[in-house]
Order: C-alpha cells, then sequence, then structure tokens
C-alpha cells in the first residue's frame, strides 16, 4: 500500500484510561525495571491518536514507557533499513505488506504467535482476512490495527457547475474499450481554457484549465491509488497465490488493457502527460482546482473533508467487466527481533491491536481500525462531523468487491521494476504489453 498521509487528531478521558487496568496483566520485563519502548511510525497525523493509545498503556502499565518517533515516508524505511542493520532498531514499528517481506526474510521481526497463543487473542475480531496477511508458515509477525479501501474523490463545486450532479457518479461503468460512463463523466468534467469540456467538437486539448481525471504513476507494483483497481476489475490479478506467491502475472493482457486505456486519457487531453505532471502531489493539485475527479483512500478522509478551502467529496469506484473492486490493505506493528524487551513489546503490540485502542483511533475519525467495532466508531466520528464516507465502508462489505495487495520476497525490487515499465509505456517509449511483459520476465527471475 502507499499511504503517505492520513489526518486525525485526539481526545482522550479519564474514564478511557481508568477503563484499561486490563491490560496490566503481568509478564513484562520486570527484571528490567522501568522501560521504554521506542515506536516509530510515518503519519504526523496519526501522531496524536497512537500518543492517546500510549498514554492510556503507561497509565495501565506503569513500569513501560512509549516513546514515539514520527518521520515522513520515504525517510521512514530508510531510517528503519539503516537502524536495522545497525542493531539499533526501534522496539516497535508500524509494518507495511510491501516492506514487511523482506524483514522476514532477514529475521528481524519477532514470531509473536506463541504470545497470540498464549494470551488467547480472538482473531476473529478483525476486518475479514487481515489477521492473514502478516503470517507466514505458521509464524506471525503482527496484528492488524487498521484497513482502507479506494473511492473516487471530486470537487462538488466545479462539476455542480458543468451540470454534473453527486447522483451521476453513483453507478458510473468502466471498460478499457471504451471507458464507459465513466469516461464519459471525465470527458465531460475536463474543461480547456475557453470553457469547452471533453464533449465538445471545438475542445482544445492543447489548452486545459482543468483536468477530468488525475492518475497516479508513482505506484509502484500494486498500483492501488489507481491502475491495479480497474485492472481488477478487468479480471487481472497479481500472483499465483497472496500472500508469499512466487509468480507474477503482470504480463496479463488485463493489465496491459487497463494501461492502455490511461494513456488513452492523456491523449484525449482528459489527464495530463506523464512528463508534465506536476511535482506536487494529487491532493494538492485537486485543491488548486486543476483537476476534477481522481482516486483517493480512506486515510484521505480528512485530508478532503477536513480544512480543506475546495469542497470534495467521495463516491463509489466505477464498476468494471467484473464488478467493482477495491483493493483493501491494511497495517500492523512489528516488534524488532533483537529488541531487549520481547514481553513488554508484545504488551504494547497487543494493546495497539486490542478495542481499547482501536476504539480510541476510530473515535477521532482517523482511520478505520481492524477491529468492527472500532470502525463502527469511525463511521459515527465522521457522521458527526457530517461526512459521507460510506463508500469506503460499502466497498469493503461489498461480497467480492475487494481484493488484497501483493505480498512477497523482493517487494522493493519488484516495485521498481513495474512502475519503470509502466512509466516508460505511459512516456511512448513501448507499448503497455511489450513493457509489462519484459517487466514480468525480470520480476519472476528473482525468484529462481
Amino acid at each position: 500500500m502507499i499511504r503517505r498521509t492520513r489526518a486525525g487528531a485526539a481526545v482522550l478521558s479519564l474514564a478511557v484510561i481508568l477503563g484499561l487496568a486490563g491490560c496490566s496483566d503481568s509478564g513484562s520485563d520486570s527484571s528490567d525495571g522501568p522501560v521504554t519502548l521506542d515506536y516509530w511510525l510515518w503519519d504526523d497525523n496519526q501522531k496524536a491518536s497512537y500518543q492517546a493509545c500510549a498514554d492510556a498503556f503507561t497509565a495501565a502499565n506503569p513500569t513501560i514507557t512509549i516513546k514515539i518517533t514520527q518521520s515522513a515516508w520515504d525517510l521512514y524505511w530508510q531510517n528503519l533499513t539503516t537502524q536495522l542493520a545497525a542493531g539499533e532498531a526501534p522496539d516497535v514499528w508500524t509494518n507495511q505488506g510491501s516492506y514487511y517481506p523482506q524483514f522476514v526474510t532477514s529475521n528481524q521481526i519477532l514470531d509473536i504467535q506463541p504470545y497470540v497463543d498464549a494470551d488467547k487473542v480472538d482473531l476473529t475480531q478483525y476486518q475479514g482476512g487481515l489477521a492473514d496477511l502478516f503470517t507466514k508458515d505458521g509464524k506471525r509477525y503482527g496484528l492488524p490495527k487498521d484497513w482502507d479501501t479506494m473511492a473516487l474523490v471530486y470537487n462538488t463545486g466545479y462539476l455542480e457547475k458543468l451540470g454534473i450532479k453527486a447522483a451521476d457518479l453513483q453507478n458510473l461503468t468502466w471498460n478499457p474499450a471504451d471507458g464507459g460512463s465513466f469516461e464519459q463523466l471525465i470527458a465531460k468534467a475536463t474543461t480547456d481554457t475557453s470553457g469547452r469540456n471533453g464533449l465538445d467538437p471545438a475542445f482544445d486539448k492543447s489548452k486545459i484549465k482543468t483536468y477530468g481525471y488525475l492518475p497516479e504513476w508513482a505506484d509502484g507494483s500494486q498500483g492501488q491509488n489507481g491502475w491495479g483497481n480497474l485492472a481488477a476489475m478487468n479480471g487481472f490479478t497479481y500472483l499465483d497465490k497472496n500472500p508469499w506467491g512466487t509468480q507474477y502475472k503482470y504480463d496479463d493482457p488485463a493489465l496491459a488493457q487497463t494501461i492502455e486505456w490511461f494513456k488513452s486519457l492523456i491523449a484525449k487531453g482528459y489527464s495530463p502527460p506523464l512528463e508534465k505532471n506536476s511535482s506536487l502531489s494529487r491532493d494538492t493539485v485537486m485543491q488548486s482546482g486543476k483537476g476534477a475527479i481522481t482516486m483517493a483512500g480512506s486515510w484521505t478522509i480528512n485530508t478532503y473533508l477536513g480544512d480543506a478551502k475546495t469542497k470534495f467529496a467521495f463516491a463509489p469506484l466505477p464498476a468494471g467487466p467484473q464488478g467493482r473492486k477495491t483493493a483493501i490493505n491494511g497495517l500492523s506493528d512489528a516488534i524488532w527481533a533483537g529488541t531487549e524487551h520481547k514481553d513488554a513489546a508484545w504488551k504494547w503490540v497487543k494493546f495497539l491491536g486490542s478495542a481499547d485502542c482501536q476504539n480510541i483511533v476510530g473515535g477521532n475519525g482517523v482511520v478505520f481500525p481492524a477491529i468492527k467495532s472500532a470502525s463502527d466508531k469511525a463511521l459515527e466520528a465522521h457522521k458527526s462531523k457530517g461526512r459521507d464516507v460510506q463508500p469506503f465502508i460499502d466497498e469493503a462489505q461489498a461480497p467480492n468487491g475487494t481484493f488484497f495487495l501483493p505480498i512477497t520476497d523482493h517487494g522493493k525490487e519488484v516495485s521498481q521494476i513495474v512502475q519503470d515499465a509502466i512509466q516508460s509505456s505511459v512516456l511512448g517509449q513501448s507499448d503497455s504489453a511489450s513493457a509489462l511483459t519484459k517487466a514480468n520476465e525480470q520480476v519472476n527471475a528473482l525468484f529462481k
């Protein structure tokens, strides 16, 4: 998952703290006396909520203090890799599916299954399938902490001026041949400097004022923020099995067809050319009014519905040939295999994966926690602020409506190879089928 920003604020009452005495069971590293655990995360907007969890945890476990360190996405993984190699890693860190396999292979993550068994942790409390993401060969490397799905986000005021209503985005269809009603919407939402939209015969694609759709091309090997969802709707699957497959399928024509459709949007002037793409994030470009529609993850809810000056709303993804499908992803917390405080670290990880912490996070409307009841709290928190986030919930609950992003060894290498191949195609250096076939050969060679 490429998850960079999420938003939220933390509020913690004394009643919540006092209600957590049950998490202060014996078994911490008492021989060490007071313990300070280093805990790392990457999202500054989530730090406050997890600090609230840390305060509640320490109130119930006075000998264990949590020191939280936050750094931006790229720097986070760079620092973590460096610290692990130096044998000076944090005791616990927030983990993500495309990165954690390398730590498993290097024996840098603690297997927590013995702790889970001993404490009889209820794995059925989590959103369907998430508990299996961080396991391998009977070993477990984390408990689910949250989940996310994808939806369309759009500039409501801009679309209204074009005569496009919210109802027009509720039942969109898509196919790679003509783009379905989704492409018709994108065309209508694209305007040139003379105010003509993409359906007007006089439309000038060389003088665009607002693009109908903003794609994400720095999306690694997963395409969570765009192409991966439509490719799945077109019948594409990443692997022979997931997690821990060994044969990727990036040479599937269903994926090439999807990328070619995205390229056609550029050719028609409905999306910006890759070589002229703004260095700013899609979120920033959307807020500037230069883009009308894009795909966004549920972790961006507060970005778009919080203090944004431009008014936005969310809508369901379009339905493709195989129906409507969204990537569903989740994070966990890893314990460093080299920590001197394994028992204390487990108590913290267990707390992070519990309703006590996830209710705090959910109540603040930061993300959708992995525990179902805590997700309900997040939904209610958003509703109380007048925010309609139902598309994310509906897609998570739809039968056969979600798919997991690939989890395998060599994740970093796979991501770069596939991203380079897709970008080469988008830049016109190759057709998508040829670029992806070559990339697939390179990717699968990593597993031989």
